[in-house]
């Protein structure tokens, strides 16, 4: 992550916004009646506790910061919007439209290392798969960083590099973003937008093997949230690094 992520503008936005909440409530505390004060405190305090325990649990659930940051930026928000309704729903709906705009007008970071993985264009991924010198196995994220899913899990495929990559199994990563017009030769389709990203395939000697997730069009939200559990296992991972070692 950035070390300093206040320079990104979807942090800093989200922490002047939440800021915000400490001044409007110093200033209301003058016009609010003694029994809604008392209220209104009794309710952040409960707010705090959830959030503390929500943030205890899915530190420990979630595999990398992305998902993690971005589930307590969620659960932040809805307690902000919920005590602000106390004082007056005008408030709450403000904090509505301005998260809102936020969500439309800035994204989150995406990871920047790449492990040992390789950013590739469609054409180098063809000549590495078609020529055969390199890795028998290669292993494709096929991504585009305007897509929160995308985003959320670009921190996977790097670290699953630095742990399996070895001279029979190679990782690369390809931006659809950059190059749409690629998707459909890997039988990725980004008509409906980019919901079927990221993708990620499995290639033998320039012939796929298997991908994830394997598109259901008629369950479309049927696969598992991308993770590197999910991504070793359903590659079988430790079968090729093991395959390796004894080879």
């Amino acid at each position: 992550m950035n070390p300093n992520p206040l320079s990104e503008p979807y942090y800093l936005l989200h922490f002047l916004t939440f800021f915000s909440y400490l001044i409007t409530r110093s200033s209301a505390t003058s016009l609010l009646s003694p029994h809604l004060i008392h209220r209104l405190f009794y309710r952040e305090i409960q707010a705090v506790l959830a959030f503390a325990l929500l943030a205890t649990y899915k530190i420990v659930r979630d595999e990398t910061w992305e998902a993690f940051i971005s589930n307590m930026l969620f659960f932040a928000k809805i307690f902000l919007v919920a005590i602000s309704l106390i004082m007056d729903y005008h408030l709450a709906l403000w904090y509505m439209v301005v998260f809102s705009v936020i969500y439309l007008v800035t994204q989150p970071p995406a990871f920047e290392g790449l492990g040992t993985s390789s950013k590739l264009t469609p054409l180098q991924l063809e000549t590495l798969l078609t020529e055969g010198n390199t890795s028998r196995f290669w292993l494709v994220e096929f991504r585009a960083l305007c897509s929160s899913a995308c985003i959320h899990a670009s921190r996977c495929f790097p670290e699953l590099s630095i742990t399996y990559s070895n001279k029979n199994l190679s990782f690369g990563i390809v931006d659809l973003g950059l190059f749409p017009n690629a998707a459909e030769k890997f039988g990725i389709s980004l008509s409906g937008g980019m919901d079927q990203l990221p993708t990620y395939i499995l290639f033998e000697n320039a012939t796929e093997v298997t991908r994830f997730p394997e598109w259901d069009y008629e369950a479309k939200a049927s696969h598992p949230p991308v993770t590197k559990r999910v991504l070793s296992r359903h590659f079988e991972l430790d079968r090729h690094l093991l395959g390796y070692v004894k080879s």
